[in-house]
């Protein structure tokens, strides 16, 4: 194994794992992801199937893995249709997605069409999904895909936007999908202080977070303890109440118009909510800026 998939996040294969068990599954004619499964290893996809196949693998390991992809899927649909339909409603000309892991909206979407779109995430991740863009090939649906290489702990990120081309001038898209809760509150002002000074009049910030949850945050651990290693030293460091959310974007100069749960949104969508618990814990969150 090289050292990029060594360090490369594995919470976002899991999603992507998700993503490719949901598609055409759960809330068709809202979610539907046909490009998750074509950036997944081959070892990868036999959760998937199995997931997509309903039949649980024997031994304790392999039902951990097959469990988590479950769940996962069941929490990436209303995650993943609120932010295409924010997307929709009025995407900038400029998306920036921090922490993009394995998203796949830039090969997806027809919205992005006339977008240009900068992935921005840690080095070794962004290698290890290039590599995988590379064997899968997927037609680019965004006017332009730009890759920025950036660790939020160490790096300048608008040094980073500035040296890819993104233009602090014009509207911007910001999308943090998943990210939130394995930083620090210090690393999240800090981002936050970089996109306000980046941030036009006329653009908008969808962000995704956790709230409090002790039963949450009690079966991550049991998860970890059972030995699943696809999130073992990704733990969260930090969780939100909507109304702590709404001061920390309001103290960087944006505005909430909408913060809604992931269980309120797959309960309208009719996609299965058995992890209620985490469901309820996840929020979307679209706020104005500039």
């Amino acid at each position: 194994m090289s050292e990029s998939e060594r360090t490369a996040s594995r919470t976002a294969v899991l999603v992507c794992q998700g993503r490719a068990a949901a598609d055409g599954r759960f809330a068709a004619d809202r979610f539907g992801d046909p490009v998750a499964v074509r950036l997944l290893r081959a070892a990868e996809r036999t959760a998937v199937d199995e997931v997509r196949a309903g039949t649980p693998p024997q031994g304790w390991q392999a039902r951990t893995a097959y469990e988590s992809v479950r769940a996962c899927a069941e929490v990436v649909v209303p995650r993943t249709v609120a932010i295409d339909d924010a997307l929709r409603a009025g995407v900038s000309g400029q998306l920036v997605i921090l922490g993009a892991g394995l998203d796949t909206r830039a090969w997806r979407l027809s919205a992005l069409a006339a977008t240009d779109v900068w992935e921005v995430d840690h080095p070794a991740s962004q290698q290890d999904k290039r590599a995988r863009l590379t064997e899968a090939a997927p037609e680019t649906a965004a006017r332009s895909v730009r890759f920025v290489p950036v660790d939020f702990a160490t790096d300048d990120l608008g040094a980073a936007l500035d040296a890819a081309g993104h233009d602090p001038a014009l509207p911007t898209t910001w999308l943090w999908e998943g990210v939130v809760p394995y930083l620090t509150r210090d690393q999240i002002h800090a981002t936050l202080s970089a996109l306000t000074a980046r941030t036009a009049p006329g653009s908008t910030l969808v962000v995704n977070y956790q709230s409090p949850s002790a039963r949450a945050a009690a079966g991550r651990l049991l998860t970890r303890l059972l030995g699943n290693a696809i999130t073992a030293g990704e733990p969260w460091r930090s969780l939100w109440t909507p109304a702590q959310m709404a001061t920390l974007l309001a103290e960087h100069g944006f505005r909430v118009t909408s913060d809604t749960s992931l269980l309120t949104l797959a309960e309208t969508l009719g996609s299965p909510t058995r992890g209620r618990t985490s469901l309820k814990s996840g929020r979307v969150a679209v706020a104005e800026g500039g």
